[in-house]
């Protein structure tokens, strides 16, 4: 790695040129430096807004999961038969499941040989557990903070090998050159130092690189109502922005969380049958609301015990009292009545309780099996909490919440992005050397086995790093070859952002702006969509980003980094809500994780409102995908066919003859 001086609009700019650069810190960058590394491309660095931000090292639920292939006991498996399961669940490239299935052992292994505290029994078998979408016993969990662990030893392998971490740099500017034949390239980074922020000469920082590893999470700063830490806010409208194609961007995932400290409410928080609260917005009027919608309170309590292990919001689980209608009827009580939704511990439900104790003859069978095996038929919530997830309740201990003498306010929030940017199954995107990984990456289809979303990313920064390390290692051009494809494009973006810094006011309106993004997003692109409601939203984005500009006020220069945060954040929304809008136009119906208003469809359940109303998606667009280009304040749609699941040659001389021929690594 070089450093240099350059001048542009009158400021000397520190230039760093290297031969890839890697945009974030969590598992999956961090995964992507330390594979590059030992893959033998050394000249590298790792741009990050904050060390210790973002969703992996922030994040967790009940049994954090980690998804790969079966590594323990007799039951069959094999490299194929995972692929075919991440295949199924729709909307899925089957090359991409195929990759994501073959190196699921070796990046678990490598995570293990780090020091991941994955179980294992005395024979060194890594014991699984069936999980959501699994036909097998395949999940793994370290407990709750599964990603933490991995992040934090993958830190440790980085920082072991010398690695450069620029810690305190936003990135708000993909460089790009365009080629001869007319394909775009990755060519840089512009970003802001945000550790001077009020020096006009440090605060713009360049880098020069062969390649970009983006690793930059989920778009989490366009929703209010989200799980994801408030650390995470996403970088996703740049990559649009620079010419990146969208994948599956309506598919996300959505489920009950709690908002005070933001935490799934999955697994036992479900299974040890709390009551659900409404309360007016000061605390009064408290009742239990659920009962109002459920004859049966046995029914009421086996539909809260299968929301541990069916979390997710799904439509499919809504009628017949099935287990996302408690979804519904959260969202119903937040948005629709405006009240407020908690979880209880302190009590048994009254529906189902004789003088406080509940009932547990009321159960259906496996609710009841389950209870019993555990020892915890008996007590209240908080003491069956206890005594079979103690860690549980520390947790919210830790963050300042006592679950034994206080409820938890709850809400359906955004937790995963399944779609994202598009890559290739070497994860290269449709921009030459620019790597989407992780989260941000769209690999997943509209539904995926619990866990799968922690293998895809260390897969995905595995085979980005193998494909550079083999494929672009030349060094990035000199000063001025990269300066003259590339310094209208800085200017540009010093442009806005003196613009923004011109326009100081005793009263910055920065986190205003951003309030504003998470509500549209929230009422038009969350688990309840309609087409008008998806257009109106896309619309509003549209015109908030073209007034951004002029409208934007900041109290001081440190706001610049917000500021940026809401020109990605609008570009982002605006792509996101014109994707549903296009899928609904397309017949798209509800799936996955959210439910798409349809007038000839049925209402869930009676007594909700009309917008409810719904009609499941037929699968006709299952074996398609969604991509989505953004220019100049236009998108434009095209939708493929899946790749199928490739039959490869699996002849041994047929492919050790290639991969002496150094043919395997190639797009």
């Amino acid at each position: 790695m070089r450093k240099e001086s350059v001048r542009i609009n009158g400021l000397d700019l520190d230039l760093y040129s290297l031969n890839t650069v890697i945009v974030g810190s969590g598992a999956a960058g961090l995964n992507a430096a330390d594979r590059l590394y030992n893959y033998g491309q050394e000249d590298i660095a790792v741009i990050t807004e904050g060390i210790n931000m973002g969703t992996s090292r922030n994040t967790g639920s009940d049994k954090q999961t980690y998804y790969k292939l079966t590594l323990a006991g007799g039951e069959d498996d094999s490299v194929y038969e995972m692929a075919e399961t991440l295949f199924a669940g729709g909307s899925m490239d089957g090359d991409i499941a195929l990759v994501e299935a073959a190196l699921s052992a070796k990046c678990f292994y490598h995570l293990v040989d780090i020091g991941v505290p994955f179980p294992h029994n005395k024979y060194g078998e890594y014991i699984g557990y069936k999980t959501d979408h699994d036909p097998r016993q395949r999940a793994t969990s370290a407990g709750p903070l599964t990603s933490k662990y991995m992040t934090e030893k993958l830190e440790e392998q980085v920082r072991k090998k010398g690695i450069r971490i620029f810690d305190g740099y936003q990135v708000i500017g993909i460089l790009t050159n365009t080629l001869d034949n007319g394909e775009k390239e990755a060519a840089g980074l512009i970003t802001l130092n945000l550790n001077a922020l009020e020096n006009k000469e440090k605060r713009y920082v360049i880098f020069n690189c062969t390649n970009i590893i983006y690793a930059t999470g989920g778009p989490a700063g366009i929703y209010e109502r989200s799980v994801y830490p408030e650390s995470q806010t996403g970088s996703t409208g740049i990559a649009f922005e620079a010419g990146v194609l969208g994948k599956n961007l309506t598919e996300s995932q959505y489920g009950i969380a709690s908002i005070k400290f933001r935490w799934n409410l999955s697994g036992t928080y479900q299974q040890v049958l709390p009551r659900y609260v409404s309360t007016a917005k000061d605390g009064s009027d408290e009742k239990e609301f659920l009962n109002e919608y459920f004859s049966d309170p046995g029914k009421m309590l086996d539909v809260i015990f299968l929301k541990g292990y069916q979390w997710p919001f799904d439509p499919r689980k809504v009628k017949n009292q099935g287990s996302s209608l408690i979804d519904l009827l959260v969202y119903n009580e937040t948005v629709i009545k405006g009240r407020r939704v908690w979880l209880d511990f302190t009590k048994n439900p009254s529906y189902g309780s004789r003088n406080g104790e509940l009932d547990f003859s009321l159960l259906g069978e496996e609710s009841y099996r389950y209870l019993e095996k555990s020892g915890a038929l008996f007590g209240t919530p908080i003491e069956r909490l206890a005594h079979m997830n103690q860690p549980a309740i520390d947790l919210y201990k830790n963050n300042k919440i006592d679950l034994y003498n206080e409820y938890l306010e709850i809400a359906v929030c955004a937790q995963h992005n399944n779609g994202g940017l598009y890559g290739n199954h070497w994860w290269e995107s449709n921009i030459k050397h620019f790597f989407p990984v992780g989260e941000v990456n769209g690999t997943h289809g509209v539904y995926r086995p619990g866990g799968s979303a922690l293998n895809s990313g260390q897969v995905g920064s595995t085979r980005a790093a193998q494909y550079i390390a083999k494929r672009y290692t030349e060094e990035p051009p000199d000063k001025d070859a990269f300066l003259s494809s590339t310094e209208e494009q800085i200017k540009a973006k010093i442009e806005l952002g003196e613009t923004f810094a011109s326009n100081i006011g005793s009263q910055g309106n920065v986190h205003e702006i951003r309030q504003n993004i998470g509500r549209r997003m929230d009422r038009a692109g969350a688990h309840i969509r309609s087409l008008k409601n998806a257009h109106k939203g896309a619309e509003e984005a549209k015109r908030d980003l073209e007034s951004l500009r002029k409208e934007t006020i900041l109290s001081s220069a440190y706001e610049l980094r917000e500021a940026f945060q809401n020109y990605d954040l609008l570009i982002t929304q605006y792509v996101y809500l014109s994707a549903i809008k296009d899928y609904i136009k397309n017949g798209g119906r509800s799936r996955g994780s959210y439910l798409v208003y349809d007038s000839q469809g049925e209402l869930p359940i009676e007594g909700l409102d009309e917008e409810f109303r719904f009609s499941l998606c037929d699968g006709s667009l299952n074996d398609r995908i969604q991509k989505v280009s953004y220019k100049d304040g236009i998108c434009e749609f095209q939708w493929t066919g899946v790749k199928e699941i490739p039959e490869e040659d699996s002849w041994f001389e047929n492919v050790w003859n290639s991969y002496m021929r150094d043919e395997i690594i190639r797009e």
